[in-house]
Protein backbone atom coordinates (compact mmCIF):
# COMPACT_ATOMS: atom_id res chain seq x y z
CA UNK A 1 0.00 0.00 0.00
CA UNK A 2 2.79 2.63 0.65
CA UNK A 3 4.18 1.39 -2.83
CA UNK A 4 1.03 3.06 -4.28
CA UNK A 5 0.96 6.07 -2.35
CA UNK A 6 4.62 6.87 -3.49
CA UNK A 7 3.30 6.30 -6.90
CA UNK A 8 0.40 8.84 -6.15
CA UNK A 9 2.96 11.42 -4.85
CA UNK A 10 5.57 10.85 -7.76
CA UNK A 11 1.98 11.66 -9.79
CA UNK A 12 1.01 14.57 -8.37
CA UNK A 13 4.55 16.23 -8.36
CA UNK A 14 5.05 15.74 -12.17
CA UNK A 15 1.54 17.04 -13.01
CA UNK A 16 2.14 20.23 -11.09
CA UNK A 17 5.11 20.23 -12.87
CA UNK A 18 3.81 20.01 -16.47
CA UNK A 19 0.58 22.76 -14.90
CA UNK A 20 3.40 25.18 -13.59
CA UNK A 21 3.95 26.53 -16.86
CA UNK A 22 0.44 28.01 -17.44
CA UNK A 23 -0.30 28.58 -13.90
CA UNK A 24 -0.65 32.36 -13.36
CA UNK A 25 1.19 32.75 -10.15
CA UNK A 26 3.92 31.07 -11.86
CA UNK A 27 3.42 33.10 -15.19
CA UNK A 28 3.61 36.19 -12.70
CA UNK A 29 6.74 34.72 -11.18
CA UNK A 30 8.64 34.75 -14.75
CA UNK A 31 7.34 38.33 -15.62
CA UNK A 32 8.68 40.10 -12.59
CA UNK A 33 11.61 38.12 -13.21
CA UNK A 34 12.33 39.21 -16.34
CA UNK A 35 11.47 42.92 -15.39
CA UNK A 36 13.64 43.22 -12.45
CA UNK A 37 16.51 41.49 -14.40
CA UNK A 38 16.63 43.80 -17.82
CA UNK A 39 15.74 46.95 -16.29
CA UNK A 40 18.37 47.06 -13.53
CA UNK A 41 20.95 46.29 -16.43
CA UNK A 42 19.86 48.43 -18.47
CA UNK A 43 19.84 51.25 -16.43
CA UNK A 44 22.96 50.35 -15.21
CA UNK A 45 24.75 50.35 -18.16
CA UNK A 46 22.78 53.59 -19.41
CA UNK A 47 24.76 54.82 -16.23
CA UNK A 48 27.86 55.19 -18.69
CA UNK A 49 26.42 56.10 -21.79
CA UNK A 50 23.14 58.76 -20.69
CA UNK A 51 21.31 57.87 -23.25
CA UNK A 52 18.08 57.43 -21.65
CA UNK A 53 18.49 60.25 -19.38
CA UNK A 54 21.42 62.32 -17.61
CA UNK A 55 21.78 60.24 -14.17
CA UNK A 56 23.34 63.12 -12.53
CA UNK A 57 20.54 65.18 -12.60
CA UNK A 58 18.50 62.81 -9.86
CA UNK A 59 21.82 63.24 -7.43
CA UNK A 60 21.02 65.75 -4.99
CA UNK A 61 23.67 68.34 -4.73
CA UNK A 62 24.85 67.68 -1.43
CA UNK A 63 26.09 63.95 -2.27
CA UNK A 64 27.84 65.34 -5.06
CA UNK A 65 29.69 67.49 -2.55
CA UNK A 66 30.16 64.49 0.01
CA UNK A 67 32.08 62.79 -2.77
CA UNK A 68 34.19 65.82 -4.03
CA UNK A 69 32.26 66.91 -7.09
CA UNK A 70 32.52 63.26 -8.27
CA UNK A 71 28.88 62.82 -9.19
CA UNK A 72 29.37 61.39 -12.41
CA UNK A 73 32.27 58.91 -10.83
CA UNK A 74 29.61 58.01 -8.69
CA UNK A 75 27.27 57.20 -11.47
CA UNK A 76 29.24 54.38 -12.67
CA UNK A 77 29.83 52.89 -9.60
CA UNK A 78 25.45 52.93 -9.20
CA UNK A 79 25.64 51.30 -12.71
CA UNK A 80 28.05 48.43 -11.64
CA UNK A 81 25.79 47.93 -8.62
CA UNK A 82 22.61 47.80 -10.51
CA UNK A 83 24.19 45.75 -13.73
CA UNK A 84 24.87 43.27 -10.69
CA UNK A 85 21.61 42.98 -8.76
CA UNK A 86 19.96 42.40 -12.50
CA UNK A 87 22.35 39.65 -12.78
CA UNK A 88 21.59 38.41 -9.64
CA UNK A 89 18.00 38.56 -10.13
CA UNK A 90 18.18 36.15 -13.41
CA UNK A 91 20.45 33.46 -10.93
CA UNK A 92 19.16 34.16 -7.72
CA UNK A 93 15.93 35.74 -7.64
CA UNK A 94 15.38 34.25 -3.87
CA UNK A 95 17.96 36.61 -2.76
CA UNK A 96 18.62 39.46 -5.31
CA UNK A 97 14.69 40.55 -5.50
CA UNK A 98 15.09 41.75 -1.82
CA UNK A 99 18.14 43.66 -2.89
CA UNK A 100 16.40 44.99 -5.90
CA UNK A 101 13.58 45.82 -3.75
CA UNK A 102 15.93 47.76 -0.99
CA UNK A 103 18.02 49.78 -3.84
CA UNK A 104 14.84 50.86 -5.30
CA UNK A 105 13.89 52.15 -1.95
CA UNK A 106 17.15 53.70 -1.62
CA UNK A 107 16.14 55.60 -4.83
CA UNK A 108 12.95 56.64 -3.38
CA UNK A 109 14.86 57.89 -0.79
CA UNK A 110 17.20 60.12 -2.91
CA UNK A 111 14.91 61.36 -5.53
CA UNK A 112 12.92 63.04 -2.33
CA UNK A 113 15.42 65.00 -1.75
CA UNK A 114 15.77 66.27 -5.33
CA UNK A 115 13.08 68.75 -5.85
CA UNK A 116 10.62 67.93 -8.93
CA UNK A 117 11.45 64.45 -9.05
CA UNK A 118 8.29 62.83 -6.28
CA UNK A 119 6.34 61.34 -9.37
CA UNK A 120 9.61 59.49 -10.29
CA UNK A 121 10.08 58.60 -6.57
CA UNK A 122 6.25 57.55 -6.54
CA UNK A 123 7.08 55.17 -9.67
CA UNK A 124 9.82 53.84 -7.98
CA UNK A 125 8.00 53.13 -4.85
CA UNK A 126 5.53 50.85 -7.12
CA UNK A 127 8.64 49.35 -8.89
CA UNK A 128 10.07 48.54 -5.12
CA UNK A 129 6.96 47.02 -4.01
CA UNK A 130 7.31 44.82 -7.30
CA UNK A 131 10.40 43.64 -6.31
CA UNK A 132 9.11 42.66 -2.93
CA UNK A 133 6.12 40.70 -4.65
CA UNK A 134 8.80 39.06 -6.82
CA UNK A 135 11.20 38.17 -3.62
CA UNK A 136 7.68 36.69 -2.04
CA UNK A 137 7.30 34.73 -5.31
CA UNK A 138 10.68 33.34 -5.72
CA UNK A 139 10.17 31.55 -2.26
CA UNK A 140 7.89 29.06 -3.86
CA UNK A 141 9.10 28.61 -7.28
Amino acid sequence: MEHVFDSTAQFESVREADDRDTRADYQAYQILRLGFTVAPIVAGLDKFFNFLVDWEQYLPSFVNKLVGGHGHELMFAVGVIEVVAGLGVAFKPRVFAYVVSGWLLLIVINLLLVPGYFDVALRDFGLALGALALGRLSQKF
